[in-house]
């Protein structure tokens, strides 16, 4: 049988769902238009694009795409190389396709609107150029997130400020998000809205082939990942579920637990992904006055439609991450996600 490529996915997907479902939510439909279907592969060539430039590290350009930058993103965080080469990569791949009216990017203060002298589309781009930057150097798995909205009719496009108010809408509103995972292989993790798809870039034919359908998140877990360096600062709630998972079968969970830490959000979901697991960045005392240390636009939104649509959950610890109303483009939240028992369990200790 004849390998499936993204293009070859997107496509017959396309014609199974090609009619009106009346659903009124973006997440309870399966269509993806011309215009959406297109987008996706221009992402997929700028992962491609942005791959090659992580394998060739030294040996590319220069002095080489590794190292500091000697910029600070919006965020205040010194910038690698990649990660502006990355953020460039993907604005320059999307801004001329006529499918977007307008990007914004995790690097980037205000969004970016398509210039005037190409096409403009309905959708809307957020994306986190190259998530988990800080293990560049040491050739550890890092990663592309990305998030597609629909602009809404009427929005003001006249202005990078104004047309901040057309991305803020909840991740309920999604109508694709997706990762790709820099690692031993290339691959990219997609989700419409109806299920999620791996796919897994063949150097040879330079083409994404799809090797996963239907992605499950075991229900069930052994490992969690979370930065225990933070310990001193967590909630109460968050101490009593990590003391029960150390105490493993002697404890109350009556299991043994083993920790698993990245310290690259696309690697350490995809682990969780693949076999199951949970992802806790929760509000502390180290970072409360800015809400949470993940971005809800570029990495909680997508990685959260990504996990449920895999059976799993997402929530900040007291509520759903999609129903979150975003204030404004770079707002920060905590982050639990995973296996839905051990989502649901640690949720319900901030509950209780």
């Amino acid at each position: 049988m004849a390998q499936r490529t993204l293009a070859r996915y997107l496509t017959d997907a396309q014609r199974e769902s090609g009619r009106e479902s009346g659903c009124d939510s973006a997440l309870e439909s399966p269509l993806i238009p011309s215009d959406l279907k297109f987008l996706i592969e221009v992402v997929s060539r700028a992962c491609k694009a942005i791959s090659i430039a992580i394998g060739k590290g030294a040996l590319g350009g220069e002095g080489g795409v590794l190292g500091e930058a000697g910029s600070d993103n919006v965020q205040g965080e010194a910038q690698k190389k990649l990660d502006v080469l990355s953020n460039e990569i993907l604005l320059e791949a999307n801004e001329w396709g006529g499918h977007l009216a307008a990007m914004a990017s995790e690097e980037m203060d205000l969004p970016h609107l398509v210039p005037n002298r190409f096409p403009k589309g309905e959708y809307l781009l957020t994306f986190d150029p190259l998530d988990g930057s800080s293990n560049i150097d040491v050739n550890v798995s890092i990663g592309t997130i990305f998030s597609v909205l629909r602009c809404p009719e009427g929005a003001d496009l006249s202005s990078e400020a104004a047309a901040e108010q057309a991305f803020l809408q909840p991740g309920t509103a999604q109508v694709a998000a997706g990762y790709a995972v820099y690692g031993p292989t290339t691959l990219l993790v997609l989700t419409f809205g109806a299920g999620v798809a791996v796919f897994t870039l063949d150097r040879e034919l330079g083409e994404f082939v799809l090797t996963q359908e239907n992605v499950q998140i075991p229900a069930e877990t052994k490992e969690f990942a979370i930065n225990m360096s933070n310990q001193r600062f967590w909630e109460a709630p968050v101490k009593r579920y990590v003391d029960e998972m150390v105490a493993g079968k002697t404890g109350p969970l009556g299991k043994d637990y083993n920790m698993r830490w990245v310290a690259s959000m696309v690697a350490d979901v995809h682990r969780i992904m693949t076999r199951g697991g949970i992802f806790m960045y929760p509000l502390d005392e180290k970072v409360r006055d800015k809400g949470g240390k993940l971005r809800l636009m570029y990495e909680a939104n997508p990685m959260a439609l990504l996990v449920e649509q895999a059976g799993g959950a997402a929530t900040t610890g007291r509520q759903r991450i999609l129903d979150i109303a975003p204030q404004h483009l770079h707002q920060r939240v905590p982050v639990i996600l995973g296996s839905k028992s051990e989502v649901e369990r640690v949720t319900g200790y901030h509950q209780a």
